[in-house]
């Protein structure tokens, strides 16, 4: 699900203009919408209406506008790529020609692939940064037939209200106020061979922008059966890799070389799903911290308190206290 403040941001591309947005959101059958999230189907519909209205594929975020057809002409470019950097860097001349600022860069720094953006004036919205992020991460990620967890992302902007939805949103540290606009993975992945072909990806376009909205492969592979198992006990009783391979009737080896070769880690899988259900618990608000600590299987509160500032850049009681204040804030 797309979390409503997202749906708000949108919106609020045709706020600034004075353009109504009832004729976009009955686009998206949202006629009647109240804050609430969203089904990435739907989100993706209220895209394409947003661009058509717009005339514009980045909503009037950018320098000059990427005229609807843009990302369909984007893809092509990247088609007959023979590795993912090659793509990668494809996709940045192509923005930087079409949006012309910001500008995307793509760096390699200690292992890591840098992908930051250079801007003339002052920073823009949160809600321009993550637009452009979706639009190069989904492609890369679709090109290179698997997800590319991401190690971290920075948005030179100030923090908006809901940022905690970016970093559920990221699944990685999400740092604002920073120096510049980044986004970093690990840089082995760049020598991912492509192999797409052109009518593989024009069923990818009829499944545009909703297809990368969510995270890429992520209900598929060895991944997803790692996660249903994780699932289906609570964290105290979680097996440890080498118990997890024997379920799945495998060498500990072969499941890490899998997971690997889907860009995942058994660690990652059992951080992420770990953190989706503090996140949950905390929003419902009736256990307390050190409870709700025990309840995931941590040893002790202040382990809990490490590993949810890693995830999240804020304490568990500094994550509740913003969806109450959020959601009196959506109440007014």
């Amino acid at each position: 699900m797309i979390s409503a403040s997202f749906v708000k941001e949108a919106l609020d591309s045709l706020r600034r203009r004075g353009l109504p947005t009832e004729p976009v959101l009955a686009a998206a059958d949202l006629t009647g919408y109240a804050d609430q999230p969203v089904s990435a189907e739907t989100y993706g519909k209220m895209w394409l209406a947003l661009a058509r209205e717009l005339d514009d594929e980045f909503f009037g975020l950018a320098a000059r506008p990427m005229r609807p057809g843009g990302f369909t002409l984007l893809c092509h470019c990247l088609l007959n790529a023979a590795t993912l950097e090659q793509a990668l860097r494809r996709a940045l001349r192509f923005l930087n020609l079409v949006l012309d600022d910001p500008r995307g860069e793509l760096t390699l720094e200690r292992g890591l692939a840098r992908i930051e953006l250079r801007e003339n004036g002052p920073p823009r919205s949160a809600f321009a940064y993550r637009t452009y992020w979706i639009v190069l991460h989904g492609v890369i990620c679709w090109f290179a037939r698997r997800r590319l967890p991401l190690r971290h992302v920075d948005f030179r902007c100030a923090e908006p209200d809901f940022c905690d939805d970016y970093r559920l949103f990221f699944g990685a540290p999400v740092t604002f106020g920073a120096p510049l606009s980044l986004l970093a993975f690990d840089a082995a992945f760049l020598k991912l061979p492509i192999n797409r072909q052109e009518g593989a990806m024009r069923s990818f376009l009829r499944g545009a922008p909703a297809n990368i909205l969510v995270r890429y492969a992520h209900d598929a592979g060895l991944a997803a059966a790692v996660r249903q198992k994780l699932r289906a006990s609570a964290p105290a009783d979680w097996p440890n890799v080498e118990q997890m391979a024997r379920i799945l009737r495998m060498p500990a080896s072969t499941l890490r070389h899998r997971l690997q070769d889907e860009g995942h880690s058994y660690r990652a899988i059992r951080d992420e799903l770990l953190r989706e259900r503090a996140l949950e618990r905390l929003a419902e608000g009736r256990l307390g911290i050190a409870e709700l600590s025990e309840t995931l299987g941590f040893a002790e509160p202040s382990a809990f308190y490490r590993a949810f500032r890693k995830w999240c850049g804020v304490t568990p009681a500094a994550y509740r206290k913003r969806i109450v204040r959020n959601q009196k804030a959506s109440l007014r």
